[in-house]
């Protein structure tokens, strides 16, 4: 394999692995935060769409498909969902909604439902499913784009300067198989620790997560260059934490002096509902 090639190849790899560690972050937060059934039907039907998508068009998939205009629709419901939870995990640490107690409910729900002979319900998700839906679509798109891309600059490069045609595209797909390999290992491995978070705090970073997303792909799909292209998200969700963090603090002058907490006597009835549900 010639050194441009391998150029291709590390290319596609860099540039393939970014992708997908935006897109794995989606579905491992929707798998924690809602559960896995609902992040992994999401991630399943979007390969599908995905490669329904690529064997249709082929190659022409970089010129028919409005990357931007996906980009848009898609950033805009980011940031919707987003903000939606946002305003749960801040109005709750300033004091103005109460905490959830995770651990005491959901030994509540297990007793509950062991007293009626039940198991814990798996159910599919219509946000979970829809956000990882729409975050492993996009970024497949983007994959696909970088793969195809990246070959057909390979292959012309190539075939002008020595006559002969190698199969740039293949090399830059093995490079993206190989980053989306190496992405899903470190999650599997990120994902039982991410597990033992308090939902409440979970839902704050999911909710800075897809806020940071959502204004990052609209703005793409804008037309606006972020500084520094991808790196700008790490930016972004600061600023998304710094505000949050300055909005609790001035909410949490007109909290009451008793902030609200769930009961464990309303929190018991709940969990004995929801488990004859």
């Amino acid at each position: 394999m010639t050194a441009q090639l391998w150029a291709v190849l590390i290319a596609a790899f860099l540039a393939s692995a970014v992708e997908f560690v935006e897109a794995f972050t989606i579905v491992l937060v929707v798998g924690v935060t809602i559960n896995w059934r609902s992040a992994l039907t999401g991630t399943a039907a979007a390969v599908v769409v995905l490669a329904a998508i690529v064997a249709i068009f082929g190659t022409a998939i970089v010129r028919y498909v409005p990357l931007d205009d996906l980009r848009i629709v898609v950033g805009f419901l980011l940031v919707l969902f987003g903000l939606k939870w946002l305003k749960k995990s801040v109005l709750r640490y300033a004091g103005l909604a109460a905490l959830h107690d995770e651990e005491a409910i959901y030994e509540a729900r297990i007793a509950a439902m062991r007293a009626h002979d039940k198991v814990m319900p798996t159910y599919i998700d219509a946000f979970g499913v829809a956000t990882a839906f729409k975050s492993v679509l996009l970024e497949g798109l983007e994959v696909a784009f970088i793969v195809i891309t990246f070959g057909l600059q390979a292959n012309a490069s190539q075939h002008t300067s020595n006559g002969t045609q190698p199969n740039g595209i293949l090399v830059a797909a093995l490079g993206a198989l190989a980053a989306g390999i190496l992405v899903i290992i470190a999650g599997a491995i990120a994902r039982a620790p991410l597990e033992r978070v308090p939902e409440n705090t979970l839902k704050y970073i999911v909710g800075i997560l897809l806020t940071t997303f959502g204004t990052f792909w609209g703005g793409e799909g804008l037309g606006i260059e972020w500084w520094h292209e991808d790196l700008f998200l790490l930016v972004l969700a600061a600023l998304y934490f710094i505000f949050t963090r300055l909005l609790v603090l001035w909410l949490r002058g007109y909290a009451p002096a008793n902030p609200p907490v769930v009961s464990s006597l309303k929190r018991d009835a709940s969990a004995r509902q929801e488990a004859l549900q």
